[in-house]
């Protein structure tokens, strides 16, 4: 059975009085794997929840799939449900169609070939035949399995409530759930979030092989270099929204090459537009050239006056159609882009033969194992491993928000810590991004350390209620109030979850130079592929063992 199209076409969203998504179209078809791109706020999740149809565009229309799955951000089940049942209302279409073909197949044996409604009956069973094909129904309990495996929940048990999950487990599942539904239109929103290497190689895998329509939006660099076909990019752009073939490697060359285009288109029309009013201003003006008559043109001046002032007259109106039509059509500037501003992640500590933080035999039950570990004044030390590893609680051991019941913590008198947590809260989300900042700095260090000379949020942002912000932009206002004031030992913990894929080039910059001490959780790929500093391995804690540190 042909898959259907996803079909968006000139989509308009305005939310808290801005305008989000501004004549977006967009074709998504079948084998086709679209990967959306741009700056923190420009409208990727709000796009995806109007392609799903659980928001409406003030303009525009969307043509969808009727079997179409989608990935929140957030989990969309009540934290009462069981796995069993998560995994259940996942199967349901499955059996559905296996029940529906057993049905059908009873009704064929019963009507004769020659029975008028017997034709009626077989095209019915050749769809749900087609439709159980395309969904692998057969297939979808041990599917199941295999799902649950490869994305580290094979061992959680069934009877297990969502609330009584972590945060990254109940995100598994949910994306567990529409792989076992193979829906024909899939829509991911930060899918490998909370997912540790195995298993963002499993999902890329399962993605490759969805024979309909994917649209996500992602954060995370090698997925979308892995799995992308195509890629939408949201940030502003000279002729609209721009749509490049291949993945995030040849995205990445035709974007820069996109912007000088476009700086180069704006710089020339504006100097035309500069040279045509001037023509069309001075010029006027001028009847004649500046020289007097001779006695031998006395006789033929009225002439050829006439025909002086005729031909600047008709240079003028020339110049005035092509300036009037120039101001129609020129491009508009191109928006000055977000720039990772700050000059120093962390701050200089006294570099003597102590380390900042020394770690021996730190044992955290069920969540943290480790024989020892210190932390220099100027070290660069990047935490990885699996999911259930440890390293958000050895991230909260060094930060001094959790206590170890076995093991010694030994710090510097006077260290300065501070944290980046995987989740940015704020307690009063009706208060401006400005303002929170301010509250939280202090009036004299947020005018020393203005907001918006950080490059993380936009101007027009600035204003815009914590609340209305994206999930990616609380994230920046986070950081933001971190490197505003620079601790000597900054601990980041999946730094790069969340933000613009332009941002965490610029942060891993930002993360190699500097003084002060700076450790990283993360299993972003792509950073971990540019990492030149030290490397901790952290194994889960019933294996009573780590690796090595890896200079």
């Amino acid at each position: 059975m042909p898959q259907p199209a996803l079909l968006a076409h000139d989509l308009i969203r305005d939310l808290g009085g801005r305008r989000v998504l501004d004549g977006v179209s967009l074709t998504a078809s079948p084998g086709h794997r679209i990967g959306l791109i741009g700056e923190n706020g420009v409208g990727k999740s709000t796009l995806l929840r109007v392609l799903a149809g659980e928001d409406e565009p003030d303009e525009g229309s969307v043509t969808r799939p009727a079997d179409l799955g989608f990935l929140h951000q957030e989990m969309p089940f009540d934290t009462g449900t069981t796995v069993a049942a998560v995994l259940d209302a996942a199967l349901r279409e499955a059996r559905e169609d296996l029940a529906e073909l057993d049905r059908l197949g009873g009704e064929l044996a019963r009507v004769p070939e020659g029975d008028p409604g017997h034709q009626g009956v077989l095209d019915a069973y050749g769809k749900c035949l087609e439709q159980a094909q395309d969904r692998e129904s057969w297939d979808a309990d041990r599917r199941a399995g295999l799902v649950l495996d490869g994305l580290g929940l094979g061992a959680v048990d069934h009877a297990r409530t969502l609330g009584s999950l972590s945060g990254g487990q109940r995100g598994r599942l949910a994306l567990a759930a529409l792989l076992v539904r193979r829906p024909s239109a899939l829509l991911l929103d930060e899918p490998t979030n909370h997912l540790d290497d195995r298993a963002a190689a499993f999902l890329e895998e399962q993605v490759r092989s969805m024979p309909g329509t994917v649209v996500l939006a992602s954060h995370d660099r090698a997925f979308l270099d892995a799995v992308c076909t195509d890629l939408i990019d949201l940030d502003p752009a000279v002729d609209g929204t721009v749509r490049y073939g291949g993945n995030y490697s040849a995205y990445l060359s035709e974007k820069r090459a996109e912007r000088q285009r476009w700086e180069r288109r704006y710089a020339e029309e504006q100097q035309e537009l500069a040279e045509l009013r001037t023509t069309a201003g001075v010029t006027a003006h001028r009847v004649a050239p500046d020289r007097g008559r001779t006695d031998n043109e006395k006789m033929g001046y009225g002439h050829r006056a006439g025909r002086v002032q005729a031909s600047i007259s008709r240079r003028v109106r020339d110049a005035t159609r092509r300036l009037e039509e120039l101001e129609r059509r020129q491009v508009g500037e191109p928006p000055r882009p977000l720039r990772f501003a700050a000059v120093d992640l962390a701050s200089p500590a006294d570099a003597g033969p102590r380390p900042l933080v020394d770690l021996r035999g730190v044992r955290v039950p069920g969540r943290l194992v480790l024989d020892g570990l210190e932390v220099s004044a100027t070290d660069r030390l990047l935490v990885t491993g699996g999911n259930g590893a440890g390293k958000s609680t050895l991230l909260a051991v060094l930060a001094g928000r959790l206590t170890v019941t076995d093991g010694e913590v030994r710090r510097r008198r006077g260290l300065s810590v501070a944290m980046l947590a995987q989740d940015s809260v704020f307690e009063r989300p009706g208060r401006s991004a400005r303002a929170t900042y301010e509250a939280a700095l202090g009036a004299s260090r947020a005018e020393a350390v203005p907001l918006a000379s950080l490059g993380l949020l936009h101007e027009a942002d600035l204003d815009q209620p914590v609340g209305r912000l994206s999930v990616g932009q609380r994230r920046r206002l986070a950081l933001a109030l971190l490197v505003a004031r620079p601790p000597q030992l900054l601990l980041l913990d999946e730094p790069t979850n969340h933000l613009s894929p332009g941002l965490c080039d610029e942060l891993e910059d930002a993360l190699a130079t500097g003084p002060g001490a700076i450790v990283i959780a993360t299993h972003d790929r792509w950073l971990r592929r540019r990492w030149r500093g030290r490397e901790l391995r952290l194994v889960p804690d019933q294996e009573r063992r780590t690796a090595p540190v890896r200079p």
